[in-house]
């Protein structure tokens, strides 16, 4: 802020100020408290001078020694808890039993008690425990979403999806349960275009699995394990599935995925591969009968969906449709 002008009482005049930190010491709740603080001083005069924005800090600092010297969480952490647990400001004082505007009271810089510094404290601190206290209270929230968001997050935090079977799996179980017919040829292409547009529009991979250059495309050879007495058959399909464990954009790519490929037969998806690049370029001189366990790089796989996607120009995984059509045209 050094150079920025206010208004000086000595000069009576805007007058630029320069800033010194200083120790000041200040009173909160009938106690004084030292600190480190700023001075703005006018570079005319030397004098203090007022500005509103120093002062705001200087209060800050007054209002984080408090909180050090008596163990009241930080106003940083208290506006991490919201985000960090995928809960709004209001759903999550309801989750609490406080008052409805309690917590955003907090988050707006209010000083909350020891009682309930201490809570917001040991959120902050423990999953388990906000997991806990998330299943015990989800009555108070009012809404299933507001629940099932804040649960799917807890879960990443917890590493619960660990227990609950491996993202590849779940999006197995996903395939099985909204394709009707999905054969093992057309399961691990849609995989494969799972990965690969997920990357595309999210930036990561969705899982940790590696596919390999087959005769008939990229295939990950523990699915085909699973799943090789169904030959060609359609695999047997499942009832229930709680599409929840997935995120917005989760389930935003696998349902365009089962909409604009899982419409084609594993064959025509094997000629689509083909046409590709990651499978190509992996396999190399090979020759197309020719077996290979040669692993896809994932950063192949990247490489090429998201210059799929920048060339088909997509906004929404809704637009993997142009794509889907395109690559059709090419081979009929």
């Amino acid at each position: 802020m050094n150079g920025y002008k206010t208004f000086c009482e000595e000069c009576r005049k805007d007058v630029k100020y320069m800033l010194e930190t200083v120790l000041i010491k200040g009173k909160l709740k009938g106690e004084e408290y030292a600190y480190t603080g700023k001075k703005a001083v006018c570079m005319e005069c030397g004098n203090e001078v007022y500005v509103a924005d120093i002062e705001d800090q200087n209060l800050k600092a007054l209002y984080d020694t408090y909180r050090q010297k008596n163990g009241i969480i930080s106003l940083e952490k208290v506006r991490e808890i919201p985000q960090k647990y995928n809960i709004g400001k209001r759903p999550l004082s309801l989750l609490l039993g406080w008052g409805e505007m309690t917590f955003s009271r907090y988050y707006e810089g209010d000083m909350p008690t020891k009682q309930y510094s201490d809570v917001l404290q040991k959120i902050y601190d423990d999953p388990l425990y906000y997991n806990e206290l998330l299943e015990k209270n989800k009555v108070n929230l009012r809404s299933q979403q507001a629940y099932e968001k804040s649960k799917r997050k807890v879960q990443e935090l917890l590493g619960e999806e660990k227990n609950i079977g491996s993202k590849l799996d779940l999006i197995i179980q996903y395939l099985l349960y909204k394709c009707g017919d999905i054969t093992p040829l057309a399961l691990q292409k849609a995989l494969y275009y799972v990965q690969g547009f997920y990357f595309a529009f999210e930036g990561k991979f969705l899982f940790d699995e590696d596919c390999e250059a087959w005769v008939h495309g990229p295939v990950y050879r523990d699915v085909y394990n699973r799943y090789s007495s169904y030959r060609f058959d359609p695999i047997e399909s499942i009832e229930d599935f709680d599409e929840t464990v997935f995120t917005t954009s989760e389930k935003a790519i696998l349902d365009s995925v089962i909409k604009n490929f899982c419409c084609y037969s594993g064959k025509i998806l094997e000629k689509f591969t083909h046409l590709e690049k990651p499978w190509r370029k992996t396999r190399g001189e090979l020759p197309m009968d020719v077996h290979s366990n040669r692993i896809i790089p994932k950063e192949l796989i990247g490489e090429y969906f998201l210059a799929v996607k920048e060339k088909f120009r997509m906004l929404t995984p809704g637009d993997i449709e142009e794509y889907s059509k395109a690559i059709y045209k090419q081979i009929y």
